[in-house]
């Protein structure tokens, strides 16, 4: 008869660039006594960071079986990762449509007998040393090599004796501590008719009935408190403290320029104007707005003028330095770059109905579809994000950037780019807390320019 055997698995992966240079890492720990019992970790080439994370829990649940090869269905593997979707849909509450994910997910649930693997969603915070192990191995994939484990560091960061309690299967979303709201949700699904949803994306939509993955969600800690007799939940922003200060990004729109009143195409494949003398107006206006606030802490540019000449004026009140983000650059236009609609409709109008029709196509003359520019603003959010955990940047960029940052956090569609009104000199904010999911708190404010 075999003995009993319980371990948890730590897990996580990333992309510098989703996809671009990636890797993952897992930790098997003893519950008991928080001691790293194996280590995995490895550069994968270029990838996702959704493929990368699945690629962690692989590794991570295949450590755990080799070490305990005799056990068979006496092993119990605990999973933490503070990725919500892997944990949804290896939990079965999300859907698996993604040609990539299906199969990564197929691999994972085969390593062990599926009733043997419970998972849990934790902050990235609490997964420190899997995090650890990615990086170490992105950073070797950057030099040329592969991660050794007699090189590892990631196990400093985490004390000797760190008891590790294996909670129940969780119940509902990661985080629902009131099973009567799971409850009430099962009701409303079943009402509904509705389905799982498909949470293919870095942040997934929901369906009626399911998690809301746009709403941070409280961890379940672990062990959980007993609950005060009376006691009233917490529910709501609230209720997730472990989440920590998100990283907000303040998306400030360039001032005027001479195109601008005239609302002709101006992107990154024209001439790069300079800001009109209304424009350096808003700029200064802008400047004084978030120096009575206090509370930017880093500004991050596109590299066109207008952008540069706005970020300046801020960054010189503020006493901040300005980076620069080619990621952050308008669209390229293509022919139509200083053209007014109608005048492109006049020149080009079976191209244009085509670019309205689809975010795949791209205008005439060899310009960047929304589908090009979406993939390289997601990109860009995510350094962003990365780099400035916890912190307020000002992102002084154009239109386009700005709308598809607020599309992303809604989950909204592509035609959701031509439903959004964006003034010159506006301000707009999305939040990203440490799990991932946004938070849009501001659209087109221009409150400080009367």
């Amino acid at each position: 008869m075999s003995v009993a055997r319980q371990v948890v698995v730590e897990a996580d992966g990333g992309s510098r660039g989703n996809p671009g240079p990636a890797g993952y890492g897992a930790v098997v720990i003893d519950p008991a006594t928080g001691e790293p019992l194996a280590e995995a970790a490895e550069y994968i080439g270029v990838a996702t960071n959704n493929v990368a994370e699945y690629r962690g829990l692989i590794a991570g649940l295949t450590a755990a079986k080799a070490l305990f090869p005799d056990a068979g269905d006496a092993l119990w593997v605990h999973v933490r990762m503070d990725s919500k979707l892997v944990v949804e849909q290896m939990s079965g509450r999300w859907k698996i449509k993604h040609p990539d994910m299906k199969p990564l997910a197929a691999r994972a649930a085969a390593i062990l007998p599926p009733s043997s693997v419970t998972y849990e969603w934790i902050p990235r915070a609490q997964n420190k040393h899997a995090d650890r192990l990615a990086n170490e191995a992105m950073d070797a994939g950057r030099d040329g090599r592969q991660w050794e484990a007699s090189a590892s560091t990631a196990a400093l960061d985490t004390p000797a004796a760190r008891p590790v309690t294996t909670p129940p299967p969780v119940q509902g979303p990661p985080g629902d501590q009131v099973a009567g709201a799971a409850r009430a949700r099962a009701a409303l699904a079943a009402a509904r008719g509705a389905t799982a949803p498909e949470a293919d994306a870095l942040f997934p939509v929901p369906e009626a009935g399911a998690p809301d993955p746009t709403v941070p969600a409280a961890p379940t800690p672990a062990p959980a408190p007993a609950r005060t007799a009376g006691a009233t939940p917490q529910t709501g922003w609230g209720s997730a403290p472990d989440l920590g200060a998100p990283a907000t990004l303040v998306l400030l729109r360039h001032g005027e320029t001479a195109l601008t009143p005239e609302k002709r195409f101006s992107g990154s494949g024209g001439t790069d104007p300079e800001l009109s003398a209304t424009g350096r107006d808003q700029a200064e206006r802008a400047a004084g707005h978030f120096t009575a606030l206090g509370t930017v802490q880093e500004i991050v540019s596109s590299p066109l003028r207008r952008c540069r000449e706005t970020a300046a004026a801020v960054a010189a009140r503020l006493g901040l330095d300005v980076r620069i983000d080619e990621g952050l650059r308008e669209t390229d236009f293509g022919a139509w770059e200083g053209l007014t609609f109608g005048e492109v409709r006049e020149r080009y109008g079976d191209d244009l109905t085509a670019w309205l029709a689809s975010p795949d196509t791209a205008p005439t003359g060899g310009g960047e579809s929304f589908a090009e520019v979406a993939e390289r603003v997601a990109a860009a959010r995510d350094r962003i994000v990365a780099r400035y955990a916890g912190r307020t940047v000002l992102l002084v960029t154009h239109v386009t950037p700005i709308k598809t940052l607020v599309r992303l956090a809604l989950g909204a569609p592509p035609e959701a780019l031509f439903r959004m009104e964006l003034s010159a000199a506006s301000i707009s904010t999305v939040a990203y807390y440490s799990d991932g999911n946004p938070s849009v708190r501001l659209l087109n404010d221009t409150s400080h320019l009367r």
